[in-house]
């Protein structure tokens, strides 16, 4: 059986929602109902529904653009609508300014979220909402599966000083909801007040993986191809605060980890001799088309979950970082460049959400008592999220 997306119970009867009312929809090219047709579409040839307004997440509407590269404000060449990036040059650009709020009076959100704290479009949405409870909007968050369970939590809670747009709020890294849970929980924990409504999808389960739910993947952004490549996300994220490849600029992003200096053999020796539940890794060589190390051959590791029941990505991706750091103390570097716009706080710092792990990398017994750590957090907000889970 297939799951019935938000999408899908909308359009099937609840379109009175909408009646008489202006209406934007933040989405994406990965916004489809489950026959794969798009909801902007959907949206803007239903006679009941006034479709004023498009807004745009990271990578824009049409996915195209890379992790971030501004995009700017265009027209959808199908509906003739303007389409208001949120995703700019600027940290100003991450939330609708006024002018744009006044052009409707209902903000529908239809996006495909994959399960990580560091994956933006989940503080779009969270932005909007704030956003739109200051101007007296309605919200109406279109529920989609979380494509790696919802079961599963993993990591550390962030820390608020190092909040950025890879974290505004006190998440673990795997969090283990659906997008509609999120904003139920944004809404209460961070008091928006914001008028919301969240339209649940029918038949998911909180076990299953996106491959269980009878839907077809659509890459929600250039470097989440496939389903696998969300499973390794939340651990295998933290190498772009580093200036290794995380394989992007090739077909195997998140998937393959490499660099010019490592020698592929050694490192994956390595790994494997780590007895990391769930992972094998093999030694592999690559040349990046973009981004880091574009153009230079690069050797590393390819990381292959072989029981994703017992794998750990965020676990999985310290340990990684650990060993590059011990195995090649001269030549590894983290990331020196601003990330998400934030130029003060290291990289790592953002994505981990506090200042412990870079300081205990490469020391003797200091990771295994970081991760115990990250374990307890996950079970406190294991237990805080409850109230707002919808199945």
């Amino acid at each position: 059986m297939t799951v019935s997306l938000g999408i899908d119970i909308l359009l099937k009867g609840q379109t009175r929602l909408l009646k008489g009312k202006r209406v934007a929809l933040l989405t994406h090219g990965a916004g489809v109902d489950s026959h794969l047709h798009a909801t902007r579409s959907l949206f803007y040839n239903h006679g009941a529904i006034d479709l004023t307004l498009l807004f745009a997440p990271e990578h824009g509407l049409y996915g195209i653009a890379q992790d971030m590269e501004g995009v700017l404000t265009e027209r959808d060449r199908e509906t003739g609508l303007d389409v208001v990036s949120l995703y700019g040059r600027s940290a100003t650009s991450l939330k609708p300014k006024v002018r744009d709020l006044d052009r409707f009076d209902c903000l529908v959100c239809d996006l495909q979220d994959v399960g990580s704290r560091y994956y933006t479009f989940i503080y779009t949405m969270a932005l909007c909402m704030k956003a739109c409870a200051e101007a007296g909007k309605r919200v109406i968050v279109l529920d989609r599966p979380n494509p790696i369970n919802g079961v599963d939590v993993e990591g550390p809670l962030l820390k608020r000083q190092f909040a950025s747009f890879v974290g505004l709020y006190p998440l673990p890294v795997r969090h283990g909801m659906t997008i509609g849970e999120l904003a139920l929980y944004f809404n209460e924990t961070e008091g928006f007040g914001c008028d919301l409504t969240v339209m649940p999808m029918k038949g998911w389960r909180r076990t299953m993986y996106f491959d269980e739910t009878g839907l077809c993947w659509i890459p929600p952004s250039p470097n989440m191809p496939h389903l696998n490549t969300a499973i390794l996300y939340p651990g295998l994220c933290l190498i772009e605060a580093t200036q290794l490849s995380e394989g992007r600029g090739t077909t195997k992003p998140f998937e393959w980890v490499g660099a010019p200096f490592i020698e592929a053999h050694k490192l994956a020796v390595h790994l494997n001799a780590l007895g990391l539940k769930g992972a094998v890794f093999s030694p592999v060589s690559f040349r990046p088309g973009y981004q880091k190390h574009q153009g230079q051959v690069c050797h590393g590791v390819q990381i292959h979950v072989t029981d994703r029941s017992l794998f750990k990505p965020y676990e999985t991706g310290l340990r990684l970082i650990d060993a590059l750091y011990k195995l090649y103390p001269d030549s590894f570097k983290w990331r020196e460049k601003a990330y998400e716009f934030v130029k003060d706080i290291p990289a790592i710092d953002l994505l981990t959400g506090d200042a412990y792990f870079m300081g205990i990398v490469g020391e003797c017994g200091g990771l295994d008592k970081y991760i115990k750590c990250c374990a307890k957090e996950s079970r406190d907000f294991f237990k805080k999220r409850k109230k707002y889970l919808l199945y």
